[in-house]
């Protein structure tokens, strides 16, 4: 039998690990768009949008008047409610464009992760269907017109707006990210800015189309980063990701004063939701301090801009803190902001609450696949429990921890599967109603494949991933747990564990050490470290030290990579289990 859900906020302590988030604050049910021109009713001049890289400053009311231009001008295009439009694109002010545009008219914006390479663009775009794509010219090492000029090689003949490719055959225009003055991009591509400009902000189609828009129409799909099979495309809808961005906006205490520091990227949900749709429903400024992530760039444009809020993965709050100038920077105008994409080490929350001013700085859990954030820690959540859980549940949603095997919602303190239920999950992966139909079971829970642990007070813990506990010689050990041990080593910057195979116990720990600047650690001594501190079978077997980990753009480590390569390199196998 299933417990009846208790408030997170009760005062009656937990017995089982199933909880609700509050209700008392009602969900937004207009769609992103209405919402949108009600702020910028209330705030025409307020700043909406600075593009410090761009230099380029946008009020509310010049936003969406740039905004309707611009889907005023997809509407020229021929596109139609529930087409989809891919954008593949680092952080720039064209993004948010699109962002709002494509909601407006009711159009899907596709998120097309900037690191994909030629397949998996082409199975991107075609798994959806994209009509139109926006892209940016080129980045770094990275030639994304040039990958598309190879897969559709059709662009060289074919007119802007008329491509008919054997690769591509759904995509019909592709629109590159242009600065003003830059030299043409050749035949077959669209300026961004000549797309823009034909476009109207007073064309009366948006008005039309938008009495007919619905909050519970999908407007965003993102692919998500499996690490095994194809990625699978997260279907979110206006209700989804407005809800979130408010209720996140509500947990870091955001007014119109503030003005966020947003350095993660826009394609993924930590960008797009928790920075702007954070900023866009409770009215305040959304700073990019650069296109890509960059530590120093971060640092001069909190200073310049004043910035009361500031993003990041644990990893780029590392960067920030270790970089060599950060002694040169005026922080003080730092409240809040949120640590998400991967545990964050204890030692590295204490010195981005003393070091950068972000007293009032929250933790935020989530995945994709629920819009994404489910549970957030408060501003005035106490800094031990900022450290050690992910916070509470979200308003309007539940979670619960059950056994992974029984489905059975486990004691409070018990390890178990954590699941999401509420208006965040999303509409379902396009186009595949079985995967779907793997991860949201009958009753509307989504099933996340992180591994939890819930107190009496409804705070959640997560220990790991169901597939990242290591069993060695019969002993479970959750990898967080050594990290977070190891991350006390005065010489040790960052730190990633995992399991690798083992002859005699089944698996082993393996360390990758990332050593502090102008410091030198060897494996001896970090073996003595650990010595009657952690458990013998915590030590870690294999220690690596390298420069960097293999992660995804987003920041999420990706321990498998690091599993691989250790496995290559000891001459390692698995004996094959059923």
């Amino acid at each position: 039998m299933t417990p009846d859900p208790a408030s997170a906020h009760a005062v009656t302590p937990l017995v089982y690990s199933l909880c609700g988030g509050k209700t008392d604050v009602p969900l937004i049910e207009q769609t992103l768009g209405d919402f949108f021109d009600a702020m910028v009713a209330r705030q025409p001049d307020h700043p909406a949008l600075v593009s410090v890289h761009q230099g380029l400053r946008y009020s509310y009311r010049e936003l969406q008047t740039a905004s309707n231009q611009l889907a005023s001008a997809l509407l020229g295009l021929g596109l139609e409610t529930g087409d989809r439009v891919g954008i593949w694109s680092h952080n720039n002010a064209q993004w948010v464009l699109m962002q709002l545009a494509t909601a407006k008219v009711g159009l899907i914006l596709v998120n097309i992760n900037p690191a994909y390479r030629v397949a998996e663009v082409e199975y991107a775009l075609n798994k959806v269907g994209c009509k139109a794509l926006v892209t940016m010219p080129r980045f770094k090492t990275s030639d994304y017109l040039g990958m598309l000029r190879e897969l559709a090689p059709e662009l060289a003949s074919d007119p802007p707006g008329a491509l008919q490719s054997a690769r591509l055959p759904q995509l019909r225009t592709v629109v590159w990210i242009d600065e003003p003055g830059q030299a043409d991009e050749g035949a077959g591509v669209m300026r961004f800015s000549s797309l823009l400009a034909s476009g109207s902000a007073a064309d009366p189609r948006i008005g039309t189309i938008a009495k007919t828009l619905r909050s519970t129409q999908p407007i965003n799909i993102q692919f998500t980063s499996g690490t095994t099979g194809f990625p699978k495309g997260a279907t979110l809808t206006h209700c989804n990701i407005l809800n979130n961005g408010f209720f996140i906006g509500e947990a870091m205490r955001l007014t119109p004063a503030d003005r966020l520091c947003i350095p993660v990227p826009l394609y993924h949900c930590f960008g797009m939701v928790l920075g702007n749709l954070a900023c866009f429903t409770h009215g305040a400024t959304i700073v990019y301090p650069n296109d890509g992530f960059d530590a120093l760039s971060v640092l001069q444009a909190v200073q310049a801009e004043r910035c009361t809020g500031l993003h990041g993965v644990p990893t780029m709050f590392i960067a920030e803190l270790d970089h060599p100038r950060f002694a040169e920077f005026d922080l003080s105008s730092l409240r809040t902001g949120i640590m998400a994409g991967s545990p964050c080490p204890t030692e590295v929350m204490k010195r981005v609450v003393g070091e950068m001013h972000l007293g009032e700085v929250t933790i935020a859990y989530g995945m994709t696949e629920t819009s994404p954030v489910s549970c957030q820690s408060s501003t005035t959540t106490p800094l031990e429990r900022r450290v050690s859980t992910v916070g509470q549940v979200q308003p309007h949603l539940h979670v619960k921890v059950v056994n992974p095997e029984t489905g059975e919602v486990v004691p409070v303190g018990v390890s178990g599967e954590l699941c999401t239920q509420g208006y965040s999950v999303m509409h379902g992966y396009w186009g595949d109603p079985e995967k779907t139909a793997e991860a949201i079971d009958a009753d509307g829970w989504m099933h996340t494949g992180d591994l939890a642990t819930m107190d009496a007070e409804g705070y959640v813990n997560i220990v790991g991933r169901i597939k990242d506990m290591v069993i060695r010689g019969g002993e479970n050990i959750y990898p967080r747990e050594v990290e977070e041990f190891l991350y006390r080593h005065p010489q040790i910057q960052d730190v990633q564990v995992v399991g690798v195979p083992d002859q005699k116990y089944g698996e082993e720990l393996c360390a990758w050490v990332i050593v502090r600047p102008g410091q030198t650690l060897d494996a001896e001594s970090i073996r003595a470290f650990c010595k009657g501190q952690i458990a013998h079978y915590k030590v870690p077997r294999y220690i690596r030290f390298v420069s960097e980990f293999p992660m995804t753009v987003t920041g999420k480590i990706q321990k498998f990579k690091i599993r691989d390569e250790m496995k290559q390199q000891l001459g390692l196998h698995e004996d094959k289990t059923a």
